[in-house]
C-alpha cells in the first residue's frame, strides 16, 4: 500500500540524467506512490548535494532517497536532511566520512569501464560512444544502449576528488543492491559497502551497472520494502 506522506526521490548517477529511471518511475507512480527524480547538474560532489536537497525541501513530510551509482554518494550527504527516512543504494556508493570516489576506486584493480572513461579540456569525464554499451549497459537491448551512451550526461572529474562529510547512513536505515556483472563499481567494492554501511537488506542482481533499467522489477520490489519499512 502506497503511503501518501512519502515522497521517493531517485538520483541519477555519472553519465545520465533522471531518465534513467524511465522504467521504475511510472510503475510506482501507477500504484500511487509519490515520486519525483531530482536532475543533477554533476559538476560537484556539494552542488549535487545540495540539488538534491532543494527537492527534498519542495516536498511534504518524509522522503525516501534512491541513488544509482555516483548518486549514492549523493543520497550519502543529502540524507541528512530532516525529512529524509532511508536509503536505497543500487549498485552506488556508498562512502564514509572522509571518502572520495577516486579513493574508493583505488582499493583495488580498475573495472573493466575504466579504460572507456575520458576527459575533455574542461575537467568532464565521457564514456566511450561506442564503449557505453558493453561496459555500463550490456545486458539492455541495443536500441536502449544507444540512446544511453548518445545522450550521456558528463560528470565534472571533481566529483570523484570531493571527500564525504557525515554520511546519512549512520543515523538512516539503508537497503543495497549489487550488481553482479558491473564493470564500472566492481561487484565486490559494492558488496564491502553494503557491509560497511550495515544495510537492512543486500540483494546481489545478475545484472550489468545499468540494473535500474535491465531489472526494474527487482528494483522496485526492494524501493517498496523500503518505502514500507520507514512509511
Amino acid at each position: 500500500m502506497a503511503n501518501k506522506d512519502l515522497t521517493i526521490i531517485f538520483v541519477h548517477g555519472a553519465w545520465g540524467d533522471g531518465s534513467h529511471w524511465k522504467h521504475i518511475i511510472p510503475v510506482l507512480h501507477k500504484e500511487g506512490y509519490k515520486v519525483r527524480s531530482v536532475q543533477n547538474p554533476l559538476t560537484s560532489l556539494a552542488d549535487d548535494i545540495q540539488k538534491t536537497k532543494d527537492l527534498i525541501d519542495a516536498q511534504k513530510g518524509k522522503v525516501l532517497l534512491v541513488g544509482h551509482s555516483y548518486g549514492g554518494a549523493v543520497i550519502t550527504g543529502a540524507g541528512n536532511h530532516d525529512q529524509v527516512v532511508g536509503l536505497v543504494y543500487v549498485a552506488a556508493f556508498a562512502p564514509d566520512e572522509g571518502d572520495s570516489l577516486g579513493g574508493i576506486f583505488s582499493r583495488r584493480e580498475q573495472p573493466a569501464g575504466g579504460a572507456s572513461i575520458y576527459p575533455d579540456s574542461k575537467g568532464y569525464l565521457w564514456i566511450k560512444y561506442d564503449e557505453f554499451h558493453k561496459h555500463f549497459c550490456a545486458d539492455l537491448p541495443e536500441e536502449e544502449a544507444l540512446v544511453m551512451s548518445l545522450a550521456q550526461k558528463a560528470i565534472h572529474n571533481q566529483c570523484f576528488g570531493d571527500a564525504t562529510t557525515t554520511p546519512a547512513w549512520k543515523t538512516k536505515p539503508s537497503w543495497y543492491q549489487v550488481s553482479d556483472h558491473d564493470h564500472m563499481i566492481p561487484p565486490q567494492t559494492q558488496q564491502e559497502m553494503a557491509d560497511h554501511i550495515k544495510a537492512k537488506k543486500i540483494i546481489h542482481l545478475n545484472s550489468s551497472h545499468a540494473s535500474l533499467a535491465s531489472h526494474p522489477k527487482e528494483i522496485i520490489a526492494l524501493v517498496k520494502e523500503a518505502a514500507e519499512a520507514v512509511g
